[in-house]
């Protein structure tokens, strides 16, 4: 058989381009450190490639997310604690304003500095998260969530907290609504008393004697965290005061509580109801009323229990109906403070429990990102030890391809012409 002088020169070129071309490929390999540079080079291992990549990408946004949340979180833990502490500063000021020596001009000082701290809590009250977020006013970003109107303080804000997905099954509050902070307490924080209804709105609830009350204070606590919202009326005839008590039932109505008509002693008398005592003293008039039960069913807004103590404390007290009203006012405030004060405390807790999550999940995402990184060495990056080697072979071969080309070259005839 023969063989043409052109096909030699094709089949020893082509033999000279492929170990180039492997050459080549080897050397794009050692340069870039990736045992798969093209697809087609291992089409299995780069598919799996595409699905870690893709995975590693989303666990790098959940990252991301969980340092947006631990941002928002740190915040609001910094405004809860300026919270916290101008809330235990007020209720010092409220036993402060309680001692019995000070003047009305001494109580209009306490008042001014009490405003002061009223004042510091509703521009906490509406922070801001340096986004143009209201940290405590929920999904609502158009307005401040609180908005002081005719001397009283209105929630505007949304009841909806703001949440971000931190990985893959969890989405985490990512913040507090102003109600959940600054208008509720937390349950089981004891009982309150006030004077009137349940309803008034005026600082005295519409009272007009000089009875005041110390406690409610729990005697029975089995009987008294089934009670709710109890009502000592007192009524006058023939000069001789009286007093009932009613209770509320699930329908809202007062009904009696079985104690009715009962002889009150102006110099001191003691009502237990309900697992509770309260020991009053003065002289009440027909027709007022004292109201106690749980804390979380009396008055939980923060702002009003300020604006009742101003309110109070910015009033002469000569008569002695209005010093009951102020000595009454401040022992509630003091109880109304103390919850509020346990439920900023209780809602910092859970931020620092959603901050200590945070830290739990990095780590965990951590490990994981590791497990990522070890599981796409194995399918794309270079064993350099075995490549180094093949490209001393290849090195070889293409030397020795172009010398049998030479020699090829060689054995034309025209050599001899």
């Amino acid at each position: 058989m023969r063989i043409s002088t052109v096909t030699m020169y094709e089949q020893s070129v082509g033999s000279m381009n492929r170990q180039q071309a492997d050459f080549m490929h080897l050397s794009q390999q050692l340069a870039s450190g990736r045992r798969v540079v093209n697809p087609s080079d291992d089409p299995q291992a780069a598919s799996r490639a595409v699905a870690v990549g893709q995975s590693q990408a989303v666990n790098q946004q959940f990252s991301d997310a969980r340092v947006s949340a631990r941002n928002a979180l740190s915040q609001e833990e910094s405004v809860l604690n300026s919270v916290s502490d101008a809330v235990a500063s007020a209720k010092a000021l409220v036993i402060q304003a309680a001692n019995g020596t000070l003047s009305d001009a001494d109580r209009q000082s306490v008042a001014s500095e009490l405003r002061g701290i009223y004042e510091t809590v509703l521009g906490q009250a509406n922070a801001t998260d340096g986004n143009g977020h209201y940290l405590f006013g929920g999904y609502q970003d158009s307005s401040a969530p609180f908005v002081s109107s005719g001397g009283s303080v209105g929630y505007e804000g949304a009841d909806q907290v703001r949440k971000q997905r931190v990985d893959a099954s969890r989405d985490m509050p990512v913040g507090d609504t102003g109600r959940d902070i600054f208008l509720s307490v937390p349950s089981g924080s004891g009982f309150v008393a006030s004077q009137g209804g349940p309803d008034s709105t005026s600082v005295d609830g519409g009272n007009t004697g000089s009875v005041t009350f110390k406690g409610p204070d729990v005697i029975d606590s089995a009987v008294a965290s089934a009670s709710g919202r109890y009502q000592v009326v007192f009524s006058e005839s023939g000069g001789d005061t009286t007093y009932s008590v009613l209770e509320q039932d699930d329908s809202g109505t007062w009904v009696s509580a079985g104690i009715d008509g009962e002889p009150y002693d102006a110099a001191g008398t003691t009502v237990e109801v309900g697992g509770l005592r309260m020991e009053l003293k003065g002289q009440p008039a027909d027709g007022d009323k004292i109201t106690l039960g749980p804390a979380d069913e009396m008055n939980t807004d923060l702002f009003k229990t300020f604006e009742k103590v101003l309110s109070v404390l910015e009033s002469p007290a000569e008569t002695d109906a209005e010093q009951a009203t102020l000595s009454n006012t401040l022992n509630v405030a003091m109880r109304e403070f103390d919850a509020s004060l346990d439920n900023v405390l209780t809602k910092r807790a859970s931020v620092g429990a959603r901050l200590n999550e945070l830290d739990v999940i990095d780590s965990v995402s951590g490990n994981r990102e590791l497990n990522y990184a070890q599981t796409m060495s194995d399918l794309v990056d270079l064993d350099y030890n075995q490549a180094i080697a093949e490209y001393s072979l290849r090195q070889v071969g293409m030397q020795a391809a172009q010398q049998a080309f030479v020699g090829m070259r060689d054995l034309s005839l025209f050599k001899y012409l």
